[in-house]
């Protein structure tokens, strides 16, 4: 990104402002992609906390933390600088989840799902992604609706439902 900067700066100064604008373009396209790639990361920790919840029917404090957290951090990565907009919408998630996130969640919680007993494939015909899909859009929905403050006790409602739930509360 330096020498991007850098090429930014001599087009303006030397007047080649169409140059200059392509860069910023290219600029913007990279920030974003970095940001996606955050949100990935935290989203692909979401399915594999959901992944574990499902096949081993309980609920861990750590993976109700990694949960809260992970929902919380694509709240605040998730909204755009002007606060009115986002770099996912709400109904883009699925297929965000669908095309770039859930084969990599697999691949990763079969390493930790009943301490490794499944392979990727074996855990990939266990689990019911529809149902992951479904959690993981309700509580990613919650992100629109409620405030930074409010976030963590709505969640807590939320997570209390999940397989193991009323034995964490």
């Amino acid at each position: 990104m330096t020498q991007e900067l850098i090429d930014l700066r001599n087009n303006i100064l030397q007047g080649r402002y169409a140059e200059a604008l392509e860069i910023v373009d290219e600029l913007a396209g990279m920030s974003k992609q970095a940001i996606l790639r955050n949100i990935q990361s935290y989203l692909k920790i979401l399915l594999i906390h959901l992944i574990k919840n499902q096949v081993e029917q309980r609920l861990t404090a750590s993976w109700v933390a990694s949960i809260s957290n992970s929902i919380r951090e694509i709240k605040k990565i998730n909204l755009k600088d002007n606060k009115k907009s986002y770099y996912v919408n709400e109904d883009e998630w699925t297929n965000l989840i669908e095309e770039e996130v859930i084969e990599d969640a697999i691949v990763d919680a079969s390493f930790e799902v009943t301490n490794g007993k499944y392979s990727r494939s074996q855990l990939a015909g266990i689990i019911d992604k529809d149902e992951i899909l479904a959690t993981a859009n309700k509580l990613l929905s919650l992100t629109y609706v409620y405030s930074a403050k409010e976030l963590p006790a709505i969640m807590d409602d939320y997570i209390a439902q999940l397989v193991g739930g009323d034995d964490w509360q």
